[in-house]
């Protein structure tokens, strides 16, 4: 049983997946994509071939997990509840990009790079979850940084591509771009609101205590993935108009006083992280830049002078959200599992 299956096949990051695939030499026929009824019967390229969308109903879903090792999860939270456990009982391992499985501790919720030893003692068939994409970026060029001292407290403003939202979305900002060329009025069916020249606070919903979702996310998922209960995150998460690579402003408090200069040289031998820090030519990170990479771009290095003794650092990520941030993770999950 050596198949794989993408649950969701043909949104933004299903659609990564199948590339990310291709990529890595896997052979069509051993992919199958289920989808919502509407793209029943879609062609895909993949590679030099082709791979065909099936309905995710039930019965083509049991006889699609019944032959593959590995399912991935792009469809939203509620079909993964619902369908999971369905793979699970055929045997498989499920790798989830929803948060239907995040806050679960009997699954394992991995950043491979940073925690993936956490898969050590995990048994087929079962469930691990992807994190969230501002997690999966902001921990990339913070775990690395651990060995200087116990991280005290992490504090993060996110600017967050569009494709977050779906490939619809996406779409929409495409169109909106295009209006704005010719003075047409702006298309706001699919997201209700103007993205383009314009920020906007994170479309999730806001928890009583006015934190919105995506905060939490970052926040519980960054203590989990790096096992310390008492670690202090706060977050402000935002959109932008940008496509696909989420930029992150972050600032660390040490327990002990920390050399900018040495954190430089330990991301520049990180896997995974790429450092873009000319400050002679004013060139950092940028999401344009970071689009379509497999790593994590870090930058504006420098020491937090908001944090005592020394103990502060500040830096700014970007970092690609359809591909470190969900796809290239899950296949890096499924890599680390030797599924693939």
């Amino acid at each position: 049983m050596d198949g794989i299956t993408i649950v969701g096949g043909t949104g933004a990051v299903g659609l990564e997946l199948l590339g990310i695939l291709a990529d890595r030499g896997i052979a069509p026929a051993r992919c199958r994509v289920l989808a919502s009824p509407s793209s029943v019967g879609r062609s895909i390229e993949y590679g030099e071939g082709s791979v065909s969308v099936a309905a995710a109903d039930d019965a083509a879903c049991r006889a699609a997990f019944a032959e593959s090792a590995v399912v991935f999860f792009a469809a939203g939270a509620e079909v993964s509840r619902r369908l999971a456990p369905m793979a699970v009982e055929c045997g498989g391992v499920v790798i989830d990009n929803s948060s239907a499985f995040r806050s679960d501790l009997s699954c394992p919720l991995v950043v491979v790079g940073v925690n993936e030893d956490d898969l050590d003692d995990f048994r087929s068939p079962g469930i691990v979850a992807n994190p969230n994409c501002s997690t999966i970026i902001a921990l990339a060029a913070i775990s690395p940084l651990r060995k200087f001292g116990r991280i005290l407290r992490i504090s993060a403003s996110t600017y967050q591509a569009i494709s977050g939202a779906g490939a619809a979305a996406m779409e929409e900002l495409e169109a909106q771009a295009r209006a704005w060329a010719v003075g047409d009025p702006l298309p706001m069916e699919r997201t209700g609101r103007q993205m383009i020249f314009n920020v906007f606070s994170h479309d999730s919903p806001v928890d009583a205590d006015g934190v919105n979702q995506e905060e939490r996310k970052l926040e519980q998922e960054s203590r989990r993935i790096l096992g310390d209960a008492e670690l202090r995150v706060s977050a402000t998460c935002v959109r932008v108009p940008v496509l696909r690579a989420h930029a992150e402003a972050l600032h660390l408090e040490f327990d002990r006083a920390v050399d900018p200069q040495e954190v430089r040289s330990e991301l520049e031998a990180t896997n995974g992280v790429v450092v873009v820090d000319g400050h002679d030519g004013n060139k950092f990170p940028e999401p344009i830049d970071a689009s379509g990479r497999d790593e994590v771009l870090v930058g504006r290095i420098r020491r937090d002078g908001g944090v005592p003794n020394d103990g502060g650092i500040a830096m700014f990520v970007c970092g690609d959200q359809l591909r470190k941030g969900a796809a290239l993770n899950a296949v890096q999950i499924a890599g680390h599992l030797r599924l693939l």
